[in-house]
């Protein structure tokens, strides 16, 4: 009997994330967007592929070279990792023809990008103040033709590869040196601009200032010709661990984080102008070998610091400024905690000030009734006010314990700081749960007048709250409030089997209720009861929940996804995925956010919560999703979800083909989903009408 396989209608997750990161390249080259942003677009793109090349690409090498001791054919990763080089070979090209183009934009706006021979006078005079004034104790050059071991270089910096000779004096015993400088961007801006000439801006990078100090940089080794071309590797980023060792789990990550910066290199990014002699030597130097990727790129590379551009003052050159909409329950109230009693509260942030949230712990600070906080923390500000808040509580005798995920990836340091900083203020810190990852965002405010929760979307940061779209319920529900205290419980003691009836909590029962609930629309479909699904996420790439959902479209059940990242799943295939749409908005502010809408049969279900629908958050992390049962929150909620579907200006077709056309299902008029929003929240705060045919979006079932 001949087993016919069955067909896989999903697409890799790593190359949907390339799809995913190209869009926020059609941002950079989308002339509807002012010009800084494009070039901060062409930035987050750099950043997002260097940390997808890390993190991704170097786990795909390690799984490539397990596959091809198992089978010696070509493996399925080593078929992946052809596809993501191809398409970043495409996308590199399009990424220098963008830059080019913004750079010509720029000159239009008298704004010039001058290399280090395109100065005057009077802008080298500048330069060399700024070399022998500042710059000079910063670079600290490396002569690696005469060294016999490796140099221990960082990975996140770039570096000026030097090749020095003499040209105008022949001496058949002079020889030719080798060099790398760390570019200082830890210190120094990348971009350095010179003094305005009348209504001329020009700016160096850095990197250029520094070709132009060579001659003084290297002075003592009596050359006459330098050459410098910027090269950047990325190391794999994967920690490792030593599990037979005796040591704390603080002990471990902190080892951890070291062993990361003598990670193997995986891809080397060089000016494809570079002389193949000073090429040769630098690889070998690095230990960079055939299997490594190579990029031969353009003068510039490593763009990220295009986040970062100088601003200038030009109207039109960025985002009208959005300042946060105060909510007018909290304008009204003097006592927060009362006030989240008496009706849940939903803070939507940007949209909305993250200050409400502190506001709350530090109300709870101070407030006498207020007995004990919990609360679970991923990632934090750099000066973190949460943690101010949670410090200051313990000084005023509230019990607060704080869950530290130590394992957030790139944060791991960070992470530790605080958690020892707040042991040292008498916070009961707990590091994690061994083997699961802490993900979920909560707060817990034990009180005499009755208990408090806060649920969110997001990290307790109040860095990324102001460009991360993310939800926080805070509510005195009986039974959601004493669901999450039992999260906190299971999380200080792991052997604990809570049960869950009000949260939908990861890893014991969460699949479990999301195919349960998947399942319910499914049977109401074959009934004639509504049936239809709306969700915004971050990445959807479980192949069993996309096998559910595709079971659901078959049964008539309708589909709509706001998926911002990764999404394995292919819609539109006849008998399979018809009634799925899927679209993913790229705009001012990254979507973040987690929200799910089931029809019930009629009587609708909310969810927010921190969960993407991928193995890793629904099997291997502690993570949450709460209801949401205040009809004016629902309503709220509802209509994120309508203004993302409507958006024809941001929002782009997420299909597995990476084609990401423009979502154009409303051609009549111009919606962009953030502007509108914003607009829906400021004319609701300032009491102006808003039940008008301009902000009433219905989705069509």
């Amino acid at each position: 009997m001949i087993v016919k396989e069955k067909k896989n209608y999903t697409i890799n997750r790593d190359i949907s994330w390339m799809y995913f990161n190209r869009r926020i390249l059609d941002e950079a080259s989308n002339e509807t967007n002012p010009l800084l942003e494009r070039l901060s677009f062409l930035g987050i793109y750099s950043n997002n592929l260097d940390e997808f090349f890390q993190i991704r690409v170097a786990t795909l090498r390690r799984m490539m070279e397990l596959e091809e001791n198992m089978h010696p054919v070509i493996t399925n990763s080593k078929k992946v990792l052809k596809k993501i080089l191809r398409l970043n070979e495409h996308y590199d090209r399009d990424f220098e023809t963008i830059f080019m183009g913004l750079y010509a934009e720029l000159q239009k706006e008298n704004v010039f990008l001058v290399n280090e021979t395109e100065l005057t006078p009077e802008q080298e005079k500048y330069v060399d103040n700024f070399y022998r004034e500042e710059l000079m104790n910063s670079l600290f050059p490396i002569l690696v033709s005469r060294m016999s071991v490796e140099p221990k270089l960082n990975d996140k910096s770039i570096y000026l590869a030097v090749k020095i000779s003499n040209i105008l004096k022949v001496d058949k015993n002079d020889k030719k040196e080798y060099a790398l400088i760390e570019v200082p961007t830890s210190e120094f801006t990348r971009f350095f601009v010179l003094p305005k000439e009348g209504d001329k801006i020009c700016i160096m990078f850095l990197e250029d200032v520094i070709r132009y100090c060579l001659p003084y940089i290297f002075a003592q080794l009596n050359h006459d010709h330098y050459e410098a071309y910027t090269i950047k590797f990325t190391r794999d980023a994967e920690m490792e661990f030593d599990n037979t060792a005796y040591q704390s789990v603080l002990e471990k990550v902190s080892k951890g984080v070291k062993s990361r910066k003598f990670g193997l290199p995986v891809r080397f990014v060089y000016d494809r102008d570079i002389p193949s002699d000073l090429l040769r030597f630098t690889e070998k130097l690095l230990k960079i070998d055939k299997n490594d990727v190579h990029v031969g790129g353009a003068r510039y590379h490593n763009l990220k610091d295009l986040m970062s551009f100088p601003k200038l003052n030009k109207p039109g050159m960025k985002y009208k400024n959005h300042p946060p909409v105060p909510i007018r329950a909290f304008e009204e109230t003097n006592n927060v905690i009362s006030l989240i009693r008496k009706k849940d509260q939903l803070l939507h942030c940007p949209y909305n000030s993250f200050d409400n949230f502190i506001r709350l712990l530090r109300e709870s600070a101070i407030n006498p009734e207020v007995k004990a906080i919990k609360i679970s923390l991923y990632r934090l500000a750099k000066n973190s006010k949460v943690i101010k808040a949670l410090i200051c509580a313990a000084m005023n005798g509230k019990k607060v314990t704080a869950i530290v995920e130590l394992m957030a990836r790139f944060d791991e340091s960070s992470n530790i700081n605080w958690a020892t900083k707040m042991q040292e203020a008498g916070i009961k810190v707990i590091l994690g749960v061994e083997g699961l990852k802490v993900h979920t965002k909560l707060t817990h405010i034990s009180a005499r007048k009755g208990d408090i929760a806060c649920i969110g979307t997001g990290n307790f940061h109040e860095g990324t709250a102001q460009v991360y779209t993310d939800f926080t319920l805070m509510t005195a529900h009986r039974g959601i409030v004493d669901e999450v205290e039992g999260v906190f419980d299971f999380l200080e003691q792991p052997y604990m089997n809570p049960i869950f009836k009000q949260l939908i909590v990861a890893p014991q029962f969460m699949r479990k209720k999301l195919t349960s609930l998947i399942k319910t629309e499914t049977d109401n479909a074959r009934n004639g009861k509504p049936a239809y699904i709306y969700c915004k996420i971050n990445h959807i790439v479980d192949e069993k929940i996309i096998e559910k959902l595709y079971q659901a479209s078959n049964a008539g059940v309708k589909i709509k996804l706001l998926v911002r990242g990764n999404c394995s799943l292919i819609t539109g295939i006849l008998h399979q995925s018809k009634n799925i749409q899927a679209f993913g908005i790229i705009d001012r502010y990254l979507e973040h956010s987690r929200v799910m809408i089931f029809a019930n049969g009629g009587e609708e279900r909310y969810f927010i919560g921190s969960a993407d629908w991928m193995q890793r958050n629904l099997d291997f992390r502690v993570e949450v999703y709460t209801p949401v049962y205040d009809p004016d929150l629902q309503k709220q909620l509802k209509r994120v979800i309508e203004f993302g579907l409507k958006d024809n200006m941001k929002s782009r077709i997420v299909d597995g083909s990476g084609s990401n056309f423009l979502n154009e299902a409303f051609k009549e008029t111009s919606f962009r989903s953030q502007e509108e929003l914003y607009l829906y929240y400021k004319r609701k705060y300032e009491n102006v009408p808003i039940d008008n045919e301009e902000h009433q979006t219905k989705i069509t079932v």
